[in-house]
């Protein structure tokens, strides 16, 4: 399986690196800061698209898809948005290439091939799907409109890593335009809800919900509803958002419709959107210095079973066992890889399954076969035991369940180890340079103080949390008074 990784404590950000290349989830492109996705990853997307597509529709969402190309007077409409995206946009500006005559089997751009209007390559969907949504609204019947799509979009990042920040990334991204304020709030609601629901019970990363500060909102937005996760190195990474976009887009796009009383009123709108980061927060949350540990839940592979033999008989009598024992946990849901490559050594294979974060492994030998046995290994915490054929089925039914619950307390305790009330600069200071992690404390509501505590300590607020109570009390930083204390964390 090549060289060990580099552990987590000696250089977390190279373990994080070499560890997607190395459990074979993606690497790097001939594009620069995009990523090509390989097989196992893409897998282990599959699975949680799937799941979220199924949460969704659920909520009574539909799939569309809109175009990758967005013309430049429509992205400049809402301008706050324009603005926000403007830095990262990618533009096509000529729709031909062609031969060079001064450089044979060089092209040039056809400067006869400019395109009247230049396109935006979407960094997300907001402006086309408004302006669509304009032909789609006349009366209050047309509404809600409930719409997500699957896609891929363009941020022409400066500094990539794999999954957590590329230029090119895969989302899904949901718009949805209502009648009333209330229920666009509640909508906005809803999918934060939704998203952390996924995180806890697939993922298995624990997740604080909140609300961003006026600074970290997303451009054009009311309001940012957010879940953050905490990596083990004490870093936060924000997991996905909702947006409550108020009549923003409906103002900036006409989109009106003729209430019940007859009057013409304008539609409120939200949009909501996870991505691929979400392949760095499952990795960085669960995984430790042999490789990639997975939920089972979100496993491609739930269980592989590696046959120990000497002799080609060996084998098959190895075979008939396993082919009775996947087919049962086959029936039951249990996705089960027997890998009797010949090409491999098993101890090869065991490693590889390690690096791959497959939850369980079964090792079934001559030895076992005489006495009814197999061996069963956990990824998460490494143990092995023996137990008979006849009961594996049950067994491993259970240590699923077991691997998936144990995660999530794991990375439960982790994070609420690093949630740090401080009352002071200094208190605050050093947290975030020693410890790490979630640091609540006050703070006086203004984007100077904000601003000024970002710069001195690369510290942001990542929530203002749902859950915190009202509580009287003085910015850490200006000594104000301040009403509830916000989470700050250095962040991916």
């Amino acid at each position: 399986m090549g060289s060990k990784l580099t552990s987590r404590s000696a250089d977390y950000s190279k373990w994080y690196n070499e560890l997607v290349v190395k459990a074979d989830l993606a690497e790097n492109s001939a594009v620069r800061g995009c990523m090509v996705i390989k097989p196992y990853g893409y897998a282990i997307w599959e699975m949680m698209q799937k799941e979220l597509d199924r949460m969704f529709k659920e909520t009574g969402h539909e799939n569309a898809y809109f175009p990758l190309f967005v013309p430049k007077s429509l992205f400049e409409a809402e301008e706050k948005n324009a603005e926000g995206f403007a830095k990262e946009c990618a533009v096509v500006t000529h729709y031909r290439l062609k031969a060079d005559p001064e450089n044979p089997g060089k092209l040039i751009v056809d400067p006869n091939a400019k395109l009247e209007e230049e396109l935006v390559v979407r960094p997300t969907s907001e402006a086309i799907i408004w302006n669509t949504y304009k032909g789609w609204v006349q009366s209050y019947r047309d509404l809600p409109i409930k719409i997500n799509q699957w896609a891929n979009v363009v941020r022409w990042e400066m500094r990539t890593r794999l999954f957590l920040r590329t230029a090119e990334f895969l989302w899904q991204e949901g718009h949805t335009a209502h009648a009333t304020k209330q229920e666009a709030v509640v909508e906005s609601e809803l999918m934060q809800q939704v998203y952390a629901d996924f995180a806890q019970n697939f993922m298995a990363m624990p997740v604080i919900k909140g609300v961003k500060s006026e600074s970290e909102r997303f451009a054009g937005a009311d309001d940012t509803y957010t879940i953050e996760a905490l990596m083990q190195d004490g870093k936060a990474l924000q997991a996905g958002t909702s947006h409550f976009l108020g009549q923003n887009f409906a103002k900036a796009f006409d989109v009106k419709y003729t209430s019940k009383e007859g009057r013409q009123e304008y539609v409120w709108s939200t949009s909501w959107g996870v991505s691929t980061r979400l392949m760095g927060g499952l990795i960085m949350t669960h995984s430790d210095d042999l490789g990639l540990v997975l939920p089972p839940k979100l496993a491609p592979i739930q269980v592989a079973i590696v046959p120990i033999y000497k002799t080609e008989e060996q084998l098959q009598a190895i075979t008939d066992k396993v082919n009775i024992i996947a087919d049962e946990l086959k029936a039951k849901g249990i996705s089960v890889k027997f890998d009797n490559r010949d090409t491999h050594k098993p101890g090869w294979k065991f490693a590889e399954y390690e690096l791959k974060g497959v939850p369980v492994r079964i090792a079934i030998g001559a030895r076992d076969l005489e006495n009814g046995t197999l061996e069963i290994a956990r990824r998460d915490t490494l143990e092995k035991q023996s137990v008979q054929q006849s009961e594996a089925v049950d067994v491993i039914e259970q240590l699923l369940k077991a691997i998936q619950e144990n995660l999530w307390n794991r990375a439960l305790e982790y994070r609420d180890n690093h949630i740090t009330f401080v009352e002071t600069f200094e208190e605050f200071k050093e947290i975030i340079e020693n410890k790490g992690g979630f640091v609540a404390a006050h703070w006086d509501g203004t984007e100077a103080t904000e601003e000024k505590i970002k710069e001195l300590t690369k510290a942001t607020i990542r929530c203002i949390p749902l859950e915190f109570k009202e509580e009287e009390g003085f910015c850490v930083f200006t000594g104000k008074p301040s009403g509830k204390r916000v989470l700050f964390a250095k962040a991916y």
